[in-house]
């Protein structure tokens, strides 16, 4: 639940993830290059992990770079890992005044060696942060998270370490790049778009949905505390019926 200034939200997720889509329709529609639409999203990525962090949001994920963007031209790729070193750099501080601990996840030791760097500098600088954890999600596909849990208990099944019937969801779920962490309980995506773009694919399986029209470098606090208060709205079933359902 919220703390009692923000009662009218309702009750607040534990984790929300979050497709940061349209930047590039941002930057098209004011007559600017993409990459100008990339830096207008900083300040929305700014704005939504303060405001989370102090809604008292558990986690939140933002998918940053997947494994699919490096089909993107190459002078639009080198920009992105630029601006995420830039971000990395300014807020680090910003993010262990307010208690964010940061978690790079997807295949990071495939990024650029620089990129890499400043992110296992930004996890280990915040090593010691006990509030709110932000998953960055750079090279990150969720087909490829579910391979490489996959991966890890053959591995151990080949080796005798486990048995094949001792896999279950939970063990699965021990293997992902978020283990440990609850699964995402809102999905929000701006632009319009109603796609899950290969994000978070195990972990979002009962997620409530909100998609916006919003752009993300136009997305700010209100928009995050009106998804919010749809998801609010929602009933959560998670397969079962309501008492009146079941009733009828």
């Amino acid at each position: 639940m919220t703390d009692e200034p923000h009662a009218e939200l309702g009750a607040v997720p534990r984790h929300i993830a979050v497709i940061m889509d349209g930047n590039g329709r941002w930057a098209r529609s004011r007559g600017l290059p993409r990459v100008a639409g990339h830096r207008a999203g900083i300040e929305s990525v700014r704005v939504v992990v303060r405001e989370c962090s102090d809604l008292g949001v558990g986690v939140l994920t933002l998918y940053a770079f997947s494994t699919e963007n490096w089909k993107r031209p190459a002078r639009e790729v080198n920009m992105l890992m630029r601006i995420l070193r830039e971000y990395l750099r300014r807020e680090v501080a910003e993010l262990v005044r307010n208690d964010v601990r940061v978690r790079a996840i997807g295949r990071i030791d495939e990024l650029p060696g620089a990129v890499c760097a400043e992110l296992r500098h930004a996890e280990e600088a915040t090593r010691s942060c006990g509030g709110m954890e932000l998953n960055l999600a750079v090279n990150y596909g969720g087909r490829a998270d579910i391979v490489d849990a996959v991966r890890s208990l053959a591995a151990d099944a080949a080796a005798g370490k486990l048995q094949p019937e001792d896999i279950d969801d939970d063990a699965v779920a021990a293997r992902l790049q978020t283990a440990g962490q609850p699964d995402p309980e809102l999905l929000i995506r701006t632009s319009g778009e109603a796609r899950l773009s290969n994000f978070l694919l195990w972990q979002l399986s009962y997620a409530e949905m909100v998609v916006t029209p919003i752009l993300w470098p136009d997305f700010r606090a209100e928009q995050l505390r009106e998804a919010i208060r749809e998801f609010g709205r929602r009933h959560r079933r998670l397969g079962g019926v309501q008492t009146a359902d079941a009733a009828g």
